[in-house]
């Protein structure tokens, strides 16, 4: 509308933890009076999920929400459901209304971006204009979140895996090629290297190698009809190959820490959105130059949102960065976030795109590695340089779950216990290597 010329919300800040207290105010600028029955402020955070199944031949979209805050405030006149005889006046000039919001103490899940899914916060004002299209205002914030912390016990106990294998070629019984791996703890914050030892007894013929790959998984539910629906995608976020083990050698890895760091990455997210499950593993491959893959060990990877501490020392000044763009949560920008510009038809404008919003994750200080040094690792799309991951899913698939009542986490109590057992120290994985298992299937050793 012409007479208002100002209609915004500005925040004291814009990243949040749960428990916090989201402060502003609203700035209005009028050039009439005008006939106002009252400005109301919407404070919401949801989750949201969508994508395309074909049934029967048919072709249908099906979403699904999630919510975890919504409250409101009338900062100016009435509520709309109030009854209101005269139409009060909102005098023409500036004005200001401070609002403040209380977030739940209990666990909120990381904003987050996807082509499938996402999670966002935002406040979203509105002046009710008697017969006329109420003027709107929206303004997207980021939660950190939810409260994962590096030092808690749990994460802090070592965890051992090991695994063996011989070949035969006809009757012959070839070397024994053994790996055994230890990782220091299980927990890590963005821009931290993750601390874990390998070695490998080779009694093969041909030298081997040790490759690790650090996976992410996130899976995306709907709870529709009978039975819900679940898809899976997930992102190799770096590979590293070790030097060769000759034949007939034994070699430690100790100094793996020092080039396996964790990138900025959404936090690890189970058990407390019901719509978007986020989880990392550690793989170890043992690979032979000529035979390939061997087997491989795995560690389940906790990205926590409170970093590692030495008692000693003052804890880590934490900062907040985007994710990386080759993981589900920084690969996808979507268009309502994106400035677009009028193409004039007689050349590309040569300015860079501007991005309204983004959601951020915590990090720790550190200088910024390339992990990735295979040449499978280092290849993207359209030529780009090289970058510490793989742009394309390993796998996307999509799979019939049990129906979940909405208010149901993603996992119920039982369901969550039986997973806490099966995510024990002693880990090894099935004898068929692959890189599509859902993250469920792991073998654990006796």
């Amino acid at each position: 509308m012409d007479y208002v010329q100002t209609f915004d919300i500005e925040l004291d800040k814009e990243i949040y933890y749960a428990g916090e207290v989201i402060t502003g105010k609203v700035i209005v600028i009028t050039t009439e009076n005008i006939k106002v029955k009252g400005i109301r402020l919407t404070l919401r955070g949801k989750a949201h999920t969508e994508w395309k199944i074909n049934k029967a031949g048919e072709t249908r979209t099906l979403k699904d929400d999630e919510y975890y805050i919504d409250d409101k405030r009338v900062l100016w006149g009435k509520d709309k459901n109030e009854e209101c005889e005269v139409t009060p006046i909102l005098p023409r000039g500036q004005h200001s209304y401070a609002f403040d919001f209380k977030l739940p103490e209990t666990a909120l899940p990381c904003s987050f971006e996807s082509k499938i899914g996402h999670i966002r916060y935002y406040l979203r004002v509105v002046m009710d204009i008697p017969y006329a299209s109420p003027p709107q205002g929206i303004k997207y914030f980021t939660i950190i979140g939810p409260h994962t912390d590096c030092m808690d016990d749990k994460y802090l106990s070592p965890k051992y895996a090991d695994d063996k294998h011989r070949t035969c070629c006809f009757c012959c019984v070839r070397g024994l090629v053994r790996i055994q791996a230890s990782l220091e703890r299980s927990a890590y914050c963005c821009g931290e290297n993750i601390r874990v030892k390998a070695e490998i007894q080779n009694g093969d013929d041909e030298p081997v190698y040790l490759l690790c790959k650090f996976v992410q998984y996130v899976e995306y539910y709907m709870n529709k009809g009978v039975l819900g629906i679940m898809k899976s995608v997930s992102h190799a976020v770096w590979e590293y190959q070790t030097e060769p083990v000759r034949p007939n050698h034994n070699q430690k890895f100790d100094k793996l820490l020092e080039d396996l760091q964790v990138p900025v990455v959404p936090p690890t997210l189970i058990d407390i959105c019901g719509l978007t499950q986020i989880h990392y593993m550690l793989k170890l491959f043992v690979v032979g130059e000529n035979s390939g893959e061997m087997m491989h060990v795995q560690f389940p990877i906790t990205i926590g949102t409170v970093p590692f501490r030495i008692p000693s020392m003052p804890p880590p000044q934490m900062l907040y960065e985007v994710a990386v763009e080759y993981v589900e949560g920084g690969k996808y920008v979507s268009s309502e976030f994106q400035l677009g510009q009028v193409y004039m038809g007689d050349e590309f404008p040569d300015h860079d795109e501007v991005i309204l919003y983004r959601p951020v994750y915590s990090c720790v200080p550190h200088e910024k590695i390339s992990v990735t040094n295979t040449k499978k690792g280092s290849k993207q799309k359209n030529g780009a340089d090289e970058k510490a991951g793989v742009s394309e899913p390993v796998c996307e698939e999509i799979n019939f779950v049990p129906d979940r009542r909405k208010s149901q986490k993603s996992l119920d109590k039982r369901d969550s216990l039986r997973l806490t057992d099966r995510l024990q120290p002693n880990v090894v994985t099935v004898d068929d290597v692959s890189t599509s298992e859902p993250w469920e299937v792991i073998a654990l050793k006796k």
